[in-house]
């Protein structure tokens, strides 16, 4: 079974650009809520996937769309609390020479994530990617989308644009959430990491390991 992951840091250290009770309703009922019917699905189809990555790939494959969103929901929300860091920074090194040869500078790439974040028509997500020769773009995706299976894109950064994850803070204001979290939230040192990755140094970041229903109890 898979499990629901703990946030990287406080409830409340993203404050002010995401609150403490956005974080608690966001984390703790709509993610919690994506992985428990993930497990109830599998379960009900007596499937036991290695990985979570590897039950999207196979209900995206057969066409199971009610497994395919909420499994890639899971997936999408695990990397989004990774995504993000407490404190502002700025990237360096091959990730900020990578954002200067797509976008010319960080400023310009926020324009395109912010700008591209609100085009999103309705739920989504909005992505800053590399292909496996390391080259940078901004992509949004629908709903449960996500870049690895849509096309084949190694995710770097992830800023959710579903209502629920900044109503609460920012009412019907995506673009003002999106700009604060551009300048504040993005987690720099992951992204270098998944840069790295892409180009075939280390590993993609992954869902946690499902556990067996013993590993389960005993951790209980």
């Amino acid at each position: 079974m898979f499990e629901l992951p703990d946030l990287p840091y406080a409830y409340e250290a993203l404050e002010p650009v995401i609150s403490g009770k956005t974080m608690r309703f966001h984390h703790d009922k709509h993610h919690k809520a994506y992985v428990e019917t993930t497990n109830t699905l599998l379960r009900d189809a007596n499937a036991a996937p290695e990985s979570l990555e590897a039950a999207i790939r196979a209900a995206k494959a057969s066409g199971d769309k009610k497994l395919f969103n909420n499994a890639a929901q899971a997936w999408n929300h695990g990397f989004f609390w990774n995504a993000m860091a407490p404190g502002a920074a700025r990237p360096d090194g091959e990730l900020a020479a990578g954002i200067a040869g797509a976008f010319g500078d960080l400023a310009k790439l926020k324009q395109t994530f912010v700008a591209d974040g609100v085009a999103q028509f309705g739920s989504g997500w909005v992505w800053l990617t590399a292909d496996k020769a390391g080259k940078l773009q901004v992509v949004t995706t629908h709903d449960a989308g996500e870049p690895l299976e849509d096309g084949g894109q190694i995710p770097l950064l992830v800023c959710d644009v579903w209502e629920h994850a900044y109503y609460l803070d920012h009412q019907n204001d995506r673009k003002g959430f999106l700009e604060a979290w551009f300048d504040a939230l993005p987690n720099w040192s992951f992204a270098a990491r998944q840069l790295a990755a892409a180009r075939g140094q280390g590993e993609a970041w992954r869902y946690p390991r499902p556990k067996s229903t013993e590993q389960m109890r005993r951790a209980g």
